[in-house]
This record gives C-alpha cells, structure tokens and sequence, in this order.
C-alpha cells in the first residue's frame, strides 16, 4: 500500500482508529529497523507532543507537523510493504495510545521528558547543548 492511501485512509477513519494508524505509519516509518523498544520511545515522543498540545490536539495532527515526523517528509509514492514490520508498529501504536491513556504517575516511559529525536548519523541546530538518551539508531531529546 502506497503512503498516500493511508493517508487518505487516517482522514476518513473515526478518530481513535485514525490516531493509531498515525501513529503506527509514523513508528513503521521512522523506527521500523529499530527494537521494540526504540520503537515505543518514538511512540512515546508523539504521545508526550500530543499531550502538551504544542503540535495539535490529536495524534494525526502531531505527527503531520510540517517536517517534525517522516510522514511529512516521505515520499507519498512510498510504498509500506513490509506487512510483519507495520503489524509490530500498529501493536506498539496501541499499546503507547494505551499507556498514555493511564494516569500520568501509572506511564511506563522508555525516554522520560523526550520530545524530539534525530538518528544518530545527524546532528540537528536544536540537539546541541541536549543530554540524549540514544536507542539503536536515534537520539531522543528533551528541549521543550
């Protein structure tokens, strides 16, 4: 399936089911290749943005922030073909939709504070002077 037919799809969807494939394409996009664990950490990331609101009300409009996730920045053409890959994102998307739905004292968090992430192979204006707690491949940050 092309990425500009899940988009269409999350514009359609009622808005719990749209939050999840959010966020499971934006996990699957971002950290496919990454443990379970760095996984639920970019997870994490959307959900904290989510909550305070800076980046919009929902999941779908946290992750579709100009240029803050990949799924802005991917191209529409992209085709999301590994099917096992984007089943273990659309799991973690749940359980992190879950947790975050739990008081804020009964969480479990992977990167507490954590708003921002990069991969490791970059090094964006916004992370210097950060402490980061890196992951597999990213860095995640705190800086709001």
């Amino acid at each position: 399936m092309k990425l500009s037919m899940l988009l269409w799809l999350m514009s359609v969807l009622p808005q719990p089911l749209a939050d999840q494939t959010c966020l499971a394409t934006t996990v699957y996009l971002e950290a496919r290749s990454q443990s379970t664990v760095g996984q639920m950490a970019v997870a994490e990331v959307a959900m904290r943005r989510r909550e305070r609101g800076q980046w919009g009300g929902t999941v779908c409009d946290v992750v579709k922030s100009p240029h803050q996730f990949a799924l802005t920045t991917t191209p529409l053409t992209q085709q999301i073909d590994n099917l096992t890959a984007f089943q273990k994102a659309w799991d973690i998307a749940g359980k992190s939709i879950t947790n975050w739905d739990l008081p804020a004292d009964e969480r479990r968090f992977f990167v507490p504070h954590a708003d921002h992430f990069a991969t490791v192979s970059v090094s964006p204006a916004w992370s210097h002077n950060r402490s980061a707690v890196t992951i597999g491949d990213h860095r995640f940050y705190t800086v709001n």
